[in-house]
Order: C-alpha cells, then sequence, then structure tokens
C-alpha cells in the first residue's frame, strides 16, 4: 500500500489523474469510478484534459435503489454531469437502481464486471470505512447485492437532498470480492472526518468491521489524502 500525501483535495484529484494517465499509457482500458465529492477534483482534471477517453470503457460501484438516471441525486445523474457528458466513453455502466427485479440487476451487474475487468478502480472511504456501499460487516468475497445503508451514510449523504426522509436507505453495490479484484486500486480521502477511517484502513486489523482494511492485503493500492485525513497516522 502506497501513501501519497498532497496538500488538498485539488492537488489529489491531479495526482489520480496522473496515475490514470499512466495505466492508460500501459494499456488500461476499463476504470472502476466513484461518486461523492472525493472524486469530484480528479472529474474536473479528467474532463479539462485533452486525453481521449472514447476507447476506455467505464464501470461505476453503485446506485441507489429507487433512482433512475434522470433523477437529480442518482449517481447515473452525478456521472453524467461531472463526466460523461463532456468526456465521451465507449461504454459506461452504473447500476440500475430502478429495475424491476433487483436480484436479477445485481446478477446483471456482475456479468458486466466479468466481461469488463476493472483495471483501476476509483475508491473513496466512508467515515466507518465504507467501501462502495459495503457498510460494516459485508463479506469481503461479496458480489453486487442490494445493501442497507446505515445511519451514518444516510447522515453523510443527506447534504445532498431536500431533507434526511428523501435520503434513499437501500442500494445497489459492487461488493467487495468484484472490488479487490481490480487490478489497481486508488482510494481517495480528504479532511479530518475521514481520519479515524484512514488510521484503521491502514494501521489496524484487516476486519469486516472496516470494510477498507481488506485493502491491506491487494498488491497495488495507492492512497491519496490530505493533511487532514491523514493526522492520525
Amino acid at each position: 500500500m502506497e501513501i501519497i500525501r498532497v496538500k488538498d483535495a485539488a492537488q489529489g484529484g491531479k495526482k489520480a489523474f496522473e496515475l490514470i494517465q499512466e495505466g492508460m499509457n500501459n494499456g488500461a482500458k476499463v476504470l472502476g469510478l466513484a461518486t461523492g465529492s472525493t472524486p469530484e477534483t480528479l472529474y474536473a482534471e479528467m474532463t479539462a484534459s485533452d486525453v481521449d477517453f472514447s476507447q476506455m470503457t467505464s464501470v461505476n460501484l453503485d446506485e441507489y435503489v429507487g433512482l433512475g438516471g434522470k433523477d437529480d441525486q442518482s449517481y447515473r445523474h452525478f456521472m453524467d454531469l461531472h463526466l460523461f457528458d463532456k468526456k465521451p466513453f465507449s461504454e459506461t455502466f452504473v447500476p440500475n437502481g430502478k429495475a424491476s427485479d433487483l436480484v436479477a440487476e445485481c446478477q446483471r451487474y456482475d456479468d458486466v464486471i466479468a466481461a469488463h475487468p476493472v483495471d483501476i478502480q476509483i475508491l473513496g472511504i466512508g467515515q466507518n470505512g465504507h467501501i462502495g456501499f459495503n457498510e460494516p460487516g459485508a463479506s469481503f468475497e461479496g458480489t453486487t447485492s442490494v445493501v442497507d445503508l446505515t445511519e451514518s451514510t444516510i447522515n453523510a449523504n443527506k447534504r445532498y437532498f431536500d431533507k434526511v426522509e428523501d435520503v434513499p436507505t437501500t442500494a445497489i453495490s459492487m461488493g467487495i470480492g468484484s472490488i479487490t479484484r481490480s487490478k489497481k486500486i486508488i482510494l481517495m480521502a480528504f479532511g479530518e472526518v475521514k481520519a479515524d477511517a484512514i488510521k484503521q484502513m491502514i494501521d489496524g486489523p484487516v476486519t469486516t468491521h472496516l470494510p477498507a482494511s481488506v485493502l491491506q492485503n491487494h498488491n497495488d493500492v495507492i492512497v491519496i489524502i490530505d493533511e487532514a485525513a491523514a493526522s492520525k497516522l
């Protein structure tokens, strides 16, 4: 696990973009992408660049159950707004939060991941150590599933909604087993609120109580953190 300390989120986005460019130059074709505030600076770097992504494929981590691509708070909408509308990809995959059969949708998404093995996976980390929407207790071998969001995750995401009652309580998430099969993982974390999770992820035991700790077992992980997120290391 390589730790890269940066000044702030803007510098972190630049560094992550450099690593993606390096990976693409070495043949990477599939990017695993995340949503939320953490990767926004990375997507800003990608859209401002002259790099052509039209031969690349993206596979996103998750989507809220009950939200479709036209919903302003959906992760498909987030990705379109921040990246895909500005930088077209060959193919883009996000789980269908409005699927009528969620079990079948999870299997479909596992098939997508199997057909498009991820070369570089971008991750954030929740304050409780979740990756994707894999909350504490999730199996390290897990594949795509419908997950119940914890109160801390719902509270962390309520800033994107008019009121906390509007925040979905379930999501479709790529499983930890699928995430860790990515060839390279780049985890980004900024701000003091992430310091405890980063400390436990790097220095704590590998345990399902802190899902991100499983990354200690992966052979190619780069962690990009600002000084605030690194403050407890």
